[in-house]
């Protein structure tokens, strides 16, 4: 039933349970000699990571992926069984085992991630940078009194682009290292069914919100606000682009929650390109500075949407969620955002 699937993983799984330890036929290794050379290499990538540090880490995700894979191979062949023909499984294949046969791991880690960042962030941010040339769409404009300016848009520009690849791009070559350290499949046979992967991308992006909340809230801090974060808020209205224009240190401290789901979740390469589409979509749609009823995010429960984060980058305070809102319903910190939407309220009634 992989017809229905992007990947066998769960036969992978109890093939690998029940298998003996004889010669694998992916790789002509016994699974001894393959272990012993996935530890003598990932050793030397991290070689700089304490043994105390790294036990427990890699015992943790150990432990988190065993405890994922609840559901029995014909439980996933009955969700299979619901679903219709994926018509871009074949494509999709063929593209995969392309690039195998191309690429190696390091440049699919590495390039290839940074491809994936750099198209996925450019491209979701082109429609909100065309909106501005666009009459029809300045009545969905959030702060209608604070046009973009095309300065503003090219120091944002220079300043992101110095994140992506002074900061963001050594941490990219990081990828391939972890892939290897934590036996990170990249073949197709072990590729998991995309229901999966979304199960995946959603609670890297329930860690990441939370990660995100506190650490936010932090950076707010009248202390160290102006060393940090200030920067981010140069822009009182956001436009797209300004997702990810923040200090370097913001980047490194805020980021560290997109990599604590990877860490704990993540059991094929594909879920890193996976989650970094999703991430990348969230904060560039929230940041957008254009709030359109029918855009499908906005009917995800709990969303906090471009008007939740907007009135953050107006009032500086409150709304220090990435992607949901209960944090800021829990602490209360939503509260100036529910008294300004009463009020807007209020006055757009007294002037029909």
């Amino acid at each position: 039933m992989r017809g229905r699937g992007y990947g066998g993983a769960d036969q992978w799984w109890q093939e690998k349970s029940a298998a003996p330890s004889g010669p694998r036929p992916w790789t002509g290794r016994t699974r001894e000699e393959a272990a012993t050379s996935v530890c003598y290499h990932a050793e030397a990538a991290v070689h700089r990571w304490t043994p105390e540090i790294k036990a427990p880490l890699r015992d943790l995700k150990m432990a988190t992926n065993r405890s994922l894979h609840i559901f029995s191979s014909a439980s996933l062949e009955y969700v299979d069984s619901l679903l219709p023909e994926n018509p871009l499984q074949e494509p999709f294949k063929n593209a995969w085992g392309y690039m195998l046969d191309n690429y190696t791991k390091f440049q699919i880690a590495t390039w290839g991630s940074l491809i994936v960042h750099e198209v996925i962030y450019f491209l979701f941010s082109l429609p909100g940078f065309l909106f501005q040339f666009i009459p029809y769409m300045k009545k969905y404009k959030i702060q209608k009194d604070k046009p973009e300016t095309l300065e503003g848009q090219w120091r944002c520009l220079k300043g992101l682009l110095f994140n992506h690849f002074f900061i963001q791009l050594p941490l990219i070559c990081g990828t391939y290292f972890f892939t290897e350290y934590f036996s990170i499949p990249y073949d197709w046979e072990r590729m998991p069914r995309w229901y999966m992967i979304l199960a995946r991308c959603l609670g890297c992006a329930v860690i990441e919100d939370t990660w995100h909340y506190f650490l936010h809230r932090l950076l707010h801090h009248k202390r160290i606000y102006k060393y940090i974060h200030k920067v981010h808020h140069e822009f009182q209205a956001p436009f797209g682009i300004e997702a990810e224009y923040a200090h370097p240190l913001e980047t490194l401290i805020l980021g560290a929650g997109f990599f604590i789901g990877i860490v704990l979740l993540c059991d094929h390469v594909i879920l890193l390109w996976a989650w970094v589409t999703v991430r990348l979509l969230e904060t560039i749609d929230v940041h957008s500075g254009y709030y359109i009823p029918i855009n499908p995010l906005n009917f995800i429960p709990f969303y906090t949407g471009s008007r939740h984060h907007d009135f953050h980058h107006m009032n500086f305070i409150g709304n220090y969620a990435s992607t949901f809102t209960w944090w800021d319903k829990i602490f209360g910190t939503d509260a100036q955002y529910h008294a300004y939407n009463e009020k807007m309220k209020k006055l757009g009634k007294k002037t029909e």
